[in-house]
């Protein structure tokens, strides 16, 4: 029968070779494998994990492909126009031709998604296909709105043209050049003119057929456009003041003895009284404490108020004592840079309750939307303070879980199973002394400390959207929908 026909491939990686893989992740394979069929329409791929007696099944079939997958990314968001965007085109060139699909779709968010592909491999750090779109959606968009009288002043950059665009490139080559064996980015030099010229043209046609859509669009560039200038005069504003420059350090900021940045770190701290122990227990020679006051502002809901960001306390202070400006954008005068950084590791320490965990999420949304790239290349970390403190007569053992409290208990009563054992629950950073803060949580000997690190940026983007947003249903629904898998509630 046709069941009994077909080809089976089994592999196994070489331990020789790929020497780090313990066991397969089926959600990363799952997600490639989705990824795949979004890039084949119509393609139906299941995948089977059979390590459990209960084998996990997943199945992905779209028929809708790039359209589809870009409806997905835009899932949660307030869409500008129902309709997908769809193009595609081809060219001949010496070794064969190279077709392009795309598929755009902008929606109310704050910043793009864009993915980039090349023969259904993704391409994480985008190349010339990426380049042939950029230049087009801004040329087209500043074409279109000149003409229509819609520009009242400069032309729109590509930064308002591609604010809340969520975007698939697939590029077809015959023999495509990649920057590395790792094919993360496309760097085929005529992909830029195939891309940049179907783009351009089929985007055109579209607007000129969907008017409604363009102006849509444009009003959205638009909008970026005047947020985009009051944020340069909230830059310029407080870099006058002084605010942006690395020179005049917060007088709150008890700094380190070293200047060698790559020794250095910074725990920021929260609340005064867990500043004042840190700064009794510290390493004076490599680490520095900054101290802040309650929960910094949420910029999430601040992004088209700039002034009133860069204006709070908290904040002004976090930015002089790094040191490496502030903002995403490297083309910006003074945006964040890395090389800056006047410590290697930022430590977020804060208590280990639920004002603690959202003063955390705070910290890490500013730094997320303004100072990126410390979290991309690894410098942001967060502290492990322990929750409980065990005592049995003068030995005194520190746990950082409900289970290492357990066994701690069990390990201390020995063969008395009535010991009594005291046991302490911190809920906040000040009831540790010096002494115990350092020996539990900064002691780079013996400190437990977690790695911000991000699998999928444009995921975590979203994450920040819904969680720290405006957006209230969001929001519930996600709450709704993960509730369940939630382990550790602190009521």
């Amino acid at each position: 029968s046709c069941e009994d026909t077909g080809t089976s491939i089994v592999f196994k990686p070489d331990l020789g070779i790929f020497t780090h893989i313990t066991e397969f992740e089926f959600e990363q394979i799952d997600t490639r494998l989705k990824e795949t069929s979004f890039l084949n329409a119509g393609l139906k791929i299941e995948i089977t994990d059979n390590r459990s007696e209960d084998p996990h099944v997943s199945t992905h079939h779209y028929e809708g492909g790039l359209s589809e997958y870009v409806t997905q990314i835009n899932s949660g968001r307030e869409i500008l126009h129902a309709e997908v965007i769809h193009i595609t085109g081809e060219k001949e060139i010496e070794k064969g031709d190279v077709s392009v699909e795309l598929a755009l779709q902008w929606s109310n968010a704050f910043s793009e998604s864009i993915r980039c592909y090349t023969n259904i491999i993704r391409n994480k750090d985008g190349g010339t296909h990426m380049s042939g779109l950029r230049t087009a959606l801004t040329s087209c968009l500043n074409s279109y709105a000149k003409k229509r009288n819609m520009l009242k002043g400069d032309a729109l950059s590509g930064d308002d043209v591609r604010e809340g665009l969520a975007a698939i490139v697939s590029v077809k080559h015959p023999d495509p050049s990649f920057s590395s064996q790792t094919k993360d980015k496309l760097v085929s030099s005529e992909v830029t003119g195939i891309v940049q010229t179907v783009v351009y043209e089929k985007l055109g046609d579209f607007f000129e057929e969907n008017p409604s859509v363009a102006k849509t669009i444009i009003e959205k560039a638009l909008l970026a456009s005047k947020a985009r200038k009051a944020a340069q005069k909230a830059r310029e504003l407080t870099r006058r003041k002084g605010v942006l420059e690395g020179g005049g350090l917060p007088g709150k900021l008890a700094d380190c003895q070293s200047r060698d940045p790559s020794e250095c770190e910074v725990y920021l701290v929260e609340g005064d009284s867990a500043g004042g122990s840190a700064k009794t227990g510290r390493d004076r020679r490599i680490q520095a404490i900054l101290p802040l006051r309650g929960k910094i502002l949420n910029v999430e809901r601040q992004k088209h108020n700039l002034v009133k960001v860069f204006q709070n306390q908290e904040i002004q202070t976090m930015i002089r004592a790094l040191g490496a400006g502030v903002g995403n954008n490297p083309e910006d005068e003074g945006s964040f840079d890395t090389s800056k950084l006047r410590y290697s590791k930022i430590i977020i320490m804060t208590d280990a309750d639920i004002d603690g965990a959202h003063i955390r999420t705070l910290m890490l949304t500013f730094l997320w939307r303004f100072m990126r790239p410390a979290i991309l290349e690894g410098h942001v970390y967060i502290a492990q303070p322990p929750l409980f403190q065990l005592s049995k007569g003068r030995v005194s053992r520190y746990a950082f879980s409900d289970e290492e409290r357990d066994s701690i208990m069990e390990d201390l009563k020995g063969d008395n199973p009535n010991a009594k054992i005291g046991v302490q629950r911190y809920k906040g950073l000040g009831e540790m002394n010096p002494e115990q803060l350092w020996t539990t949580t900064m002691d780079p000997e013996n400190r437990t400390m977690l790695r911000v690190t991000v699998k999928d940026a444009e995921e975590s983007d979203r994450m920040f959207e819904i969680l720290m947003g405006e957006d209230v249903p969001d929001r519930r629904a996600f709450i709704e929908r993960y509730a369940k898998e939630v382990t550790n509630l602190d009521i």
